[in-house]
């Protein structure tokens, strides 16, 4: 998924779609029409802090090495992600900026997922905990999110905190944008109310450039 000069998301989207799938011309069948982008939108706090930005320059200004963590350590990474609407059960491991090409570094494996740990953990009261997931690879098959496209307000799901307590979600929007377009400040925010992001990537396969087109972009409140 690559939306890569605009930041760390062009990263996530970016890791997450920068895939080789040569041989897939669009991912799985297209989307249903966006649903719920209000109620995203008014989710939206109005200071993206937590969002990768882009320098005058055109470079990404995001943490690479070293993570801005709350210092009194009360931050509560996901390591388990459950969405039984679409098969997934998925381990999450948190993950940062590949430093080399300015993408998000979504874990290797496509059966797991990364949580942007420059962001919010599950233990906040305001802001975006945002996860990204492979959709599929040429090598390894159909991604943890590859079904991410099929799921429709009011499916559930479930994260699992590294403190072991379950939290669930209902989903409330899906959406689907051009990679450069995609309201980065808004899934990366840390004000707002508490909110889940789910993103991977989604509509055509450019065979050129080995990237798909688009993100696919779930949001789910607790439930």
């Amino acid at each position: 998924m690559t939306v890569r000069n605009r930041g760390a998301l062009a990263a996530m989207a970016a890791g997450v779609a920068a895939l080789t799938v040569a041989g897939v011309v669009a991912c799985g069948s297209q989307p249903a029409e966006n649903v719920g982008s209000d109620e995203a939108a008014a989710l939206a706090g109005t200071t993206p802090s937590a969002a990768p930005t882009t320098t005058a320059a055109g470079g990404a200004s995001v943490p690479v090495s070293a993570g801005t963590l709350p210092a009194d350590g009360k931050t509560v990474p996901p390591v388990k992600l459950a969405i039984p609407p679409i098969g997934v059960v998925a381990s999450v491991n948190p993950v940062g900026v590949n430093r080399r090409t300015g993408e998000f570094e979504v874990p290797p494996s496509v059966d797991q997922v990364g949580w942007y740990r420059y962001g919010p953990g599950l233990e906040t009261t305001g802001g975006s905990v945002v996860i990204a997931g492979h959709v599929d690879s040429a090598e390894q098959g159909k991604g943890a999110f590859f079904r991410l496209r099929e799921l429709d307000q009011g499916d559930t799901l479930t994260v699992t905190g590294a403190d072991g307590r379950q939290r669930g979600y209902r989903v409330v929007a899906r959406e689907e944008y051009t990679k450069t377009k995609i309201p980065l400040d808004r899934y990366f925010a840390r004000d707002g109310e508490p909110r889940l992001t789910l993103i991977t990537c989604g509509g055509p396969f450019d065979p050129k450039t080995r990237h798909y087109r688009d993100n696919i972009v779930v949001t789910a409140v607790p439930a």
